[in-house]
This record gives structure tokens, C-alpha cells and sequence, in this order.
């Protein structure tokens, strides 16, 4: 007998629905909220009012795409959080609605836990234990995985996020949001000349605010200099930035990996996109002699299909929620 699971992301501006059979993904369907761009960056309640109005078609067509009738399901499955509120009440409450009146088990997802599953979803597929640092917009953490449902973190972001690093400092350079990927694609055109510091945080967790700050006046001093400096520089700016998030991040990794012996290593989340991160972890990996993994692009972003390959084992382990469930936007 087939397991049949629908998935739902709704924890910021992306509404993703998945179906799931058997472990294979059969769909994976995303609706993009375009608009937070005027604004640079995403407003919660522009994103829950968007999320009422993408989350009925963005599931009719996952389910379309696989090939699976609603009353064909096992289960439904939904990230609870961490997340922006309004967004997580949509998701929620649809899932709820929709695991009552087809009497199937509902899955609470973690968010956090989603992205590191998403390595789990295409071949090679990692070993266990298993060191995962999970780089996006809202979270930057490092996890031990010693099997699909026993997570342990070891180290976490004690303010900003690495994504938010990078977007945050487009917006100081002028650049569009979202930033990030305009920053790493013009750091390809340029050198890392500048020098920014790393912070000094002790054992496995990241700061970044300080970063952001002594970007900024970096930025304000030579603007005093030359007005055109950015203009002129943006480049090796870029570059310079780049390369210093990658390096904290990659640092903080083989720290890990030190204390904690584990050679399989991967990186998740929508800032493992990165090409400079790619490729340094990369890089490493051949160093130290590390068995490395980063999810496929489609899967590196929020989607729901890294919702989908975490609720299949979790159903396996009969790990269902009930009713009474509620969004935790902190986690």
C-alpha cells in the first residue's frame, strides 16, 4: 500500500505545496510573492493576506501534477514553524481543516528540521551522524543528524542570520531585494580587497550584526572620500562581503567538525544557493577529507517538497499531531 502525503510551506512568503508517494516526490509546487521587492523585504501582513490567496491553487496544482485525488491521501503534512505568524496561521489552519474532514493523521514540520531534510530527497544521499549547517534569510544554525528523527543543534545565530547579512547590505549598497543573489553574482566580477572583520564568538554559534555594522561604516567613511565609491566599487565590494560571510560560516564548520569528529557534512537552506559558499565548502571538503552534500537548487530556497521528505518519516514513526496544534513562529 502506497503512502501518499501532502505537504504545505507557508512560513514567509512562498507558498509551496508538495505531494510525496512512498518517499519519491511527485510535485513541487511554489507561489512567489514578487511584491516584498517594493518594499525591500518581506511584510508579514502583505504575506499572510497573498498566503489566503495562493494556498487553494497552489495545492490544487500539487496535486494535479502528481497525480493524486485528495481522498487518495494518508496524511497532510505542514511546517508549524519558527516563521512569520500570520503566514504560519494560513498553512496551519488549511492543514488542520483539511486532515479533519478527510480523517487522515496531520504532521507537525519544523522548518529548521525541513531544510537539513532536503539532502534526503536526491541521490547521493548522506550517512548518519551527519553535520548540517543550515544558511537562510531567517536562521543560521549547525545540527548533528544521527538519524531522520533525532536532530541535535549545536550551534545557532545569537542575532542575525547569514541571508539577512547579505540582503541587509544590498539594501546599504543600493541593490534590490532580494539581495543576496544580486551580491553573490557580482562578486564573480570582482576581488575581495576590503578587508571586514570576523567576529570573535566563542564555541559553535554566529553572530553577524557586528558584520553588518562595520560594513556600514566602512561604507559611510569612504562615501566621505569619494561619493561614487560604491558605484565605482560595487564589485569587489560585493566580493569582499561574500567572502567574509562564507568564511565565518565555513569556519564555524570545520570547528564542528573538529569537536566533533563526523566527516559527512552538508550545508541546506536558501544561502547554500551561494555559489562562493558552494564552493568553498567544496574546497574543504577535499582538505580535510569530509564526504560533503548541498541539496539541489530547487530544494535550497523554502518549497515544500523538504516538508513532504520529512513528514514520510515521520509517518513512518507514526509521529502525528493533533488538532489542538498552533504556529510557533519562534520554533
Amino acid at each position: 500500500m502506497s503512502i501518499k502525503i501532502l505537504a504545505i510551506e507557508s512560513s514567509c512568503d512562498d507558498t509551496g505545496a508538495s505531494v510525496i508517494v512512498d518517499g519519491k516526490i511527485k510535485s513541487n509546487v511554489i507561489a512567489n510573492q514578487q511584491i516584498h521587492a517594493l518594499y525591500g523585504g518581506v511584510v508579514p501582513e502583505v504575506a499572510s493576506r497573498k498566503h489566503q490567496i495562493n494556498i487553494v491553487p497552489t495545492i490544487d496544482t500539487a496535486l494535479k501534477n502528481a497525480g493524486v485525488q485528495k481522498h487518495e491521501l494518508d496524511a497532510v503534512a505542514v511546517v508549524s514553524g519558527p516563521g512569520l505568524m500570520g503566514s504560519l496561521i494560513v498553512g496551519v489552519t488549511f492543514a488542520k481543516t483539511l486532515a479533519f474532514s478527510l480523517n487522515i493523521p496531520l504532521i507537525e514540520i519544523n522548518h529548521h528540521r525541513a531544510h537539513v531534510m532536503a539532502l534526503f530527497i536526491d541521490d547521493p544521499k548522506p550517512e548518519f551522524p551527519l553535520l548540517a549547517m543550515t544558511v537562510s534569510g531567517g536562521h543560521t544554525q549547525i545540527s548533528i543528524m544521527r538519524d531522520f528523527n533525532d536532530v541535535e543543534v549545536i550551534g545557532k545565530t545569537l542575532d542575525d542570520a547569514a541571508g539577512e547579512a547579505f540582503d541587509k547590505t544590498g539594501k546599504l549598497l543600493g541593490l534590490d531585494y532580494p539581495a543576496g543573489p544580486i551580491i553573490d553574482k557580482y562578486s564573480q566580477k570582482g576581488k575581495p580587497v576590503f578587508e571586514f572583520p570576523e567576529p570573535s564568538i566563542k564555541g559553535l554559534d554566529f553572530s553577524f550584526s557586528g558584520l553588518k555594522t562595520a560594513i556600514l561604516y566602512f561604507v559611510q567613511k569612504e562615501k566621505k572620500k569619494d561619493p561614487d565609491f560604491v558605484k565605482n566599487n560595487i564589485y569587489d565590494i560585493c566580493a569582499s562581503v561574500q567572502d567574509r560571510i562564507v568564511s565565518i560560516l565555513i569556519n564555524k564548520l570545520v570547528k564542528a567538525s573538529k569537536l566533533t569528529g563526523i566527516k559527512e557534512v552538508a550545508i541546506a537552506g536558501g544561502v547554500s544557493a551561494n555559489s562562493g559558499l558552494r564552493k568553498e565548502l567544496q574546497k574543504k571538503g577535499k582538505e580535510l577529507g569530509w564526504n560533503t552534500y548541498i541539496p539541489a537548487f530547487a530544494y535550497c530556497t523554502d518549497n515544500a517538497a523538504m516538508v513532504a521528505i520529512t513528514a514520510h518519516y515521520k509517518y513512518l514513526e507514526e509521529d502525528f499531531a493533533d488538532l489542538l496544534l498552533s504556529p510557533k513562529p519562534r520554533g
